[in-house]
C-alpha cells in the first residue's frame, strides 16, 4: 500500500511534523508510523467521522453568514515537553507583564510619566478607556489568548495578544472529544496531556475574582445572544462550569449592585465572565442605544459590588502598537528579557519609517493596530498593485493606525486537502488562566489552519480549520484519559449558586 506521505511535499517554510522528506520529527514518529499505512479511502472515512460528530454535538461557526461545523483536521499538532514548558514561561511572563502594565495604565501611570511608553499612544487607543480608571480590581486579565507562530528557522514568536476577550478555547475542548472518539488507539500509544481540567481552572480563577465581601459567589457568563459567531462558546463553557448563561435583558442594577432575574426572582451576581465588548457592555458609559449589556455596570464594579471579567479597558494592552513596547515593558516591570520575542515590528509615527515602509510595503506586512479576526491585514508580498496603492494612502492619513512588520513564513503542519495530507500555514493560540496568584496554560491551546494553499491568514472569522493540539509528557499517569462532557466532574466544587435552578435560558 502506498504511504500517503509519499506525495508530500514540503514548503518553503518550517514544517511541524517533517524536519525532510519523509523523515518524521522526533515527537510525531508514532503519528507518522500510526498514519503512513492509511490509505486515502480510510483518511476519508476518518474525516468524515470527524465532521460527523461535530455536527451532532453543534460545534459550528458562523462564517459569512452560514452556520457551518468548525473544520477540524485530521491529523494533530504534537509539542513535545521541552518546547512546551518554554511555550508555557513565556506567556506567563507575557501575561504577568501585560497585567502590569494593566494596572499601571489604570492607576498611577508610571510607564508614562517614566517615559518606556509615550502618552499619546494612551491618548490615542481606540480602547483605553477613562471610566474604567481607580476601578480597584484584583486582577484584570483573567483569561489570556497570546497568539505564537514559528518561523523560517524553527524559533518561536508572539505574533499578537488577546487580553480583552479571547475566543476559541471551546474548540480545543471539542478538538480533543472528538478526536478520542474517532481515533482512540492513537491515544492508547502517546503520552498526550488532557485538557479537560480548563473548566475547573476558569471557575476557581473567576471565584477568586469575586468581591472581598462575597464568601460563595454567583458567576455568570454574559453572551450577546444566539446570533453571536461565538455562540457555542459561551454556552458550553457556562454549562461547563455549571454557571448561568445570561444576556443583558436577564441583569438588572440596583443600588450599585447587580442581580440575575430568574423565575424565582431576583438573584444577586458576582462575578460576571463578559463575552460583550466594552463599548456594548453599559449603555450609561459606552453606546447608549446598546441592548447587550446592563445599565449600572461599571457603577456596580467601581462600589466593589461585582467583578467584570476580563476587565473594562483591557483593549490598550491589545493595541497592537502596544505590542512593539512590550519586550521594554518586561524589562521594566519584570527586568526580564522575553524569552520568545515579537516578530519584527515597525512604528509608522516616526517620519522616517514611515517614509521607508512606504516605499517597500511589497516586502512588508502592514496590520491596523486595532483590527481582530484577520481583518484589514494587508500581506505585501500577496497583495495587488491595486491593494498596495489604496494601502499606502490609508498608512499616510493615519500613520498611527497601523504597525507594520516583517513577513513571516509560519510554520506548516500536514493537513487532509481532499484525500491526501499537504502542507497549510498553522500557528497556535495557548490559552492562559490568571487566578491573582497563578498564571495556568491549558497544555496545547488552539493550532489554527490557513486552509487555502499559501494563505498566511489563519482565522476562523477568515475561513480557516483548526487542529487538535497534543502536548507530550515523559510521565505516563498524565497521559490522555476518556473524557466525556456531561455533569460537572465529580472533583469539582462549585457553589451553591453554581446549579442555577429556574432562570430562562
Amino acid at each position: 500500500m502506498a504511504d500517503v506521505f509519499d506525495s508530500y511535499a514540503l514548503a518553503d517554510a518550517w514544517d511541524e511534523m517533517f524536519e525532510g522528506p519523509g523523515v518524521p520529527r522526533g515527537p510525531y514518529r508514532a503519528l507518522f508510523a500510526a498514519l503512513q499505512p492509511l490509505g486515502a479511502e480510510e483518511l476519508r472515512f476518518r474525516a468524515e467521522q470527524l465532521a460527523r460528530v461535530f455536527t451532532d454535538r453543534g460545534v459550528t461557526f458562523d462564517y459569512a453568514g452560514d452556520e457551518r461545523p468548525f473544520p477540524l483536521d485530521l491529523i494533530p499538532r504534537i509539542i513535545d515537553a521541552a518546547e512546551w514548558d518554554l511555550i508555557g514561561r513565556a506567556v506567563r511572563q507575557r501575561v504577568r507583564t501585560l497585567e502590569a502594565f494593566l494596572a499601571d495604565v489604570y492607576g498611577p501611570r508610571q510607564v508614562f510619566h517614566d517615559g518606556v511608553v509615550p502618552w499619546s499612544l494612551l491618548h490615542s487607543s481606540p480602547h483605553f478607556h477613562r471610566v474604567a480608571h481607580g476601578i480597584e480590581v484584583r486582577t484584570r486579565i483573567h483569561i489570556a489568548g497570546i497568539d505564537i507562530v514559528r518561523d523560517e528557522h524553527g524559533n518561536f514568536r508572539v505574533l499578537e495578544d488577546n487580553v480583552r476577550t479571547p475566543s476559541g478555547v471551546s474548540y480545543v475542548l471539542e478538538n480533543r472529544l472528538a478526536m478520542m472518539r474517532t481515533l482512540p488507539a492513537l491515544f492508547a500509544e502517546q503520552r498526550v496531556r488532557p485538557v479537560d481540567e480548563y473548566p475547573a481552572r476558569l471557575l476557581n480563577a473567576l471565584r477568586r475574582a469575586a468581591p472581598a465581601h462575597v464568601a460563595d459567589p454567583t458567576v455568570v457568563v454574559l453572551t450577546p445572544g444566539v446570533h453571536n459567531a461565538a455562540y457555542f462558546e459561551h454556552a458550553l463553557l457556562a454549562r461547563l462550569m455549571g454557571v448561568g448563561l445570561v444576556e443583558g435583558r436577564d441583569l438588572v442594577c440596583e443600588n450599585n449592585r447587580v442581580y440575575m432575574i430568574t423565575t424565582h426572582g431576583k438573584r444577586p451576581v458576582h462575578v460576571i465572565y463578559r463575552r460583550v465588548d466594552d463599548e456594548y457592555l453599559d449603555p450609561l458609559h459606552f453606546h447608549a442605544d446598546s441592548t447587550l449589556g446592563c445599565p449600572g455596570l461599571l457603577n456596580a464594579a467601581r462600589s466593589r459590588n461585582v467583578t467584570i471579567a476580563n476587565a473594562v479597558g483591557n483593549g490598550v494592552a491589545d493595541d497592537k502598537l502596544l505590542y512593539t513596547y512590550v519586550p521594554e515593558l518586561m524589562k521594566y516591570y519584570l527586568g526580564e528579557e522575553p524569552l520568545i520575542g515579537n516578530v519584527e515590528s515597525y512604528r509608522l509615527e516616526d517620519r522616517d519609517t514611515l517614509d521607508w515602509a512606504l516605499g517597500n510595503l511589497s516586502g512588508l506586512v502592514l496590520k491596523p493596530v486595532d483590527g481582530a479576526g484577520g481583518k484589514g491585514i494587508v500581506i505585501g508580498p500577496q497583495a495587488s498593485e491595486e491593494t498596495l496603492d489604496a494601502l499606502a494612502t490609508a498608512v499616510r492619513d493615519d500613520p498611527r493606525g497601523w504597525i507594520a512588520q516583517r513577513p513571516v513564513a509560519l510554520s506548516t503542519s500536514p493537513s487532509l486537502i481532499g484525500e491526501l495530507p499537504r502542507p497549510r500555514h498553522v500557528d497556535l493560540r495557548p490559552f492562559a488562566v490568571n487566578d491573582g496568584d497563578d498564571v495556568w496554560l491549558l497544555p496545547g491551546g488552539l493550532t489554527r489552519v490557513a486552509l487555502p494553499e499559501g494563505e498566511l491568514v489563519v482565522n476562523s472569522s477568515q475561513g480557516g480549520g483548526s487542529k487538535d493540539t497534543w502536548v507530550l509528557t515523559d510521565d505516563r499517569g498524565a497521559a490522555a484519559r476518556p473524557m466525556e462532557y456531561g455533569p460537572p466532574p465529580a472533583h469539582w466544587e462549585p457553589s451553591r449558586s453554581a446549579a442555577w435552578d429556574g432562570a430562562d435560558q
